[in-house]
């Protein structure tokens, strides 16, 4: 009741070969277009291959994202997205309905966007890339490469990007203006992704309109459902930054290392006094992302290391 694929090839995929043994889920990830979808149309055999061979138990069942989970009698299933529009109830019952099938020597492969399915569902992960198979085994660990992966071509793409959002408030004196606010990578260029361990900064860019004898400089992060993160200014970090004469522009660069969790966040900042009567305020001025390679909980990215040792039963 294994699938077998023996130098498959049919674009995108080419001389794919690999075998998923029988009472087996396998997890399929890999970017859009590199033949996730198919490799399922491939082994429920409503594709045929331009060169190679599947072989494939019948009956054959694929479904897609719109489709219901019904295996009944088969023995090579094919779910391309199936669980991504169902809600935890029917998510639980297709799981119930995965193991019977696997129990009775059933295989399965399994496609979806959800890391966390994936892991939860799959005895093994295969991860497609460029139309072939770029590693398999165990779900955590090629789940976690995946994520690196993803990470590293998601910091590329942002670079030299901004996300600017219209601000959820602006308010102040008009003393001064904030005309520029930026999200920075280690090297200090422009994007709207950091990487969590790695050095980021925050750009702010403020033109006096007026003299300001102690103007003070501050950001505050927060995550998208308004969870202030992180905010500082540079009062706070013992820079001082003033007088200021009308037409002056002050540039001033937060710069630390991410330590935050994969998530969304907005960036807020204000020009004011030490008194905080505001010169300029841009509420949740822009947004950016946080990516990672590995899952983490919460907010505060901490990167633990852990010790065990072996003690005695309490008495």
């Amino acid at each position: 009741m294994s699938i077998i694929f023996e130098g498959c090839a049919h674009a995108p995929l080419r001389a794919f070969t690999a075998t998923a043994p029988s009472g087996f889920v396998i997890g399929v990830v890999g970017d859009d277009g590199a033949g996730k979808e198919i490799l399922l149309r491939l082994a429920s055999g409503t594709l045929a291959p331009e060169a190679g061979t599947v072989t494939a138990t019948a009956p054959h069942r694929h479904h897609g994202p719109f489709d219901e989970v019904v295996i009944g009698k088969a023995q090579t299933l094919s779910l391309y997205h199936t669980l991504a529009l169902k809600d935890g109830l029917a998510r639980a019952q297709a799981a119930i309905e995965l193991e019977l099938f696997r129990r009775r020597g059933g295989t399965a492969l399994l496609v979806s966007h959800e890391p966390d399915v994936i892991q939860w569902l799959a005895d093994e992960v295969w991860w497609i890339e460029g139309g072939l198979l770029a590693a398999r085994g165990d779900p955590r660990e090629v789940l976690d490469r995946y994520r690196h992966h993803m990470a590293a071509r998601l910091r590329s793409r942002a670079g030299g990007t901004q996300i600017p959002l219209t601000p959820a408030m602006r308010r102040g004196d008009g003393r001064a203006r904030i005309v520029s606010l930026e999200t920075l990578d280690g090297e200090g260029v422009p994007t709207a992704t950091w990487r969590a361990g790695e050095a980021a900064g925050i750009r702010v860019t403020v033109r006096f309109e007026r003299e300001v004898e102690d103007p003070v400089i501050g950001i505050l992060i927060r995550t998208r459902i308004g969870f202030e993160v992180y905010g500082t200014n540079t009062e706070l970090e013992k820079v001082k930054i003033g007088p200021c004469r009308a037409g002056q522009t002050i540039q001033a660069t937060f710069s630390f290392v991410c330590h935050l969790c994969p998530h969304e966040y907005t960036l807020t900042a204000a020009s004011h006094d030490p008194d905080g009567v505001w010169h300029d305020w841009v509420e949740d001025g822009i947004a950016f992302t946080v990516c990672d390679g590995r899952y983490t909980a919460g907010v505060a990215c901490l990167r633990a290391t852990v010790s065990c040792v072996e003690t005695e039963p309490p008495e």
